[in-house]
């Protein structure tokens, strides 16, 4: 396992950008695929992005599509999730989560093994 922490997140309005960031430790973060989910309130975790370990290729949750790009840079064992024209309904927690082993990326949180603390991303309208 990776021991993950994510910063940036914030109080924004609606329409603003926010830009959060998930440094990892270890010397195997270059073999992990990497996803961001996010909780609100009340609500099941849900799946907003994710980024292969390999050939670097991205998924996204219907919700954020055209809106959230997810990147990474390995060199500094970091994957980032640009937020642009947010809504007060992307307002939650935002996780960031590890998947080893060489195991490709997958919409689903059970499939994740490393989990940052999370960051709290507030929208008002």
């Amino acid at each position: 396992q990776v021991q993950l922490v994510e910063s940036g997140g914030g109080l924004v309005q609606a329409g603003d950008s926010l830009k959060l960031s998930c440094v990892a430790s270890g010397r195997t973060f270059s073999t992990y695929s990497m996803a961001w989910f996010r909780q609100a309130p009340g609500k099941e975790r849900e799946f907003v992005a994710s980024i292969s370990w390999i050939v670097v290729t991205t998924d996204y949750g219907d919700s954020v599509k055209g809106r959230f790009t997810i990147s990474r840079d390995n060199a500094k064992n970091t994957v980032y999730l640009q937020m642009n024209a947010l809504k007060p309904e992307d307002t939650a927690v935002y996780y960031c989560a590890g998947r080893g082993r060489l195991a490709g990326p997958t919409p689903w949180h059970s499939d994740y093994d490393s989990w940052g603390q999370g960051t709290q991303v507030t929208v008002s309208s």
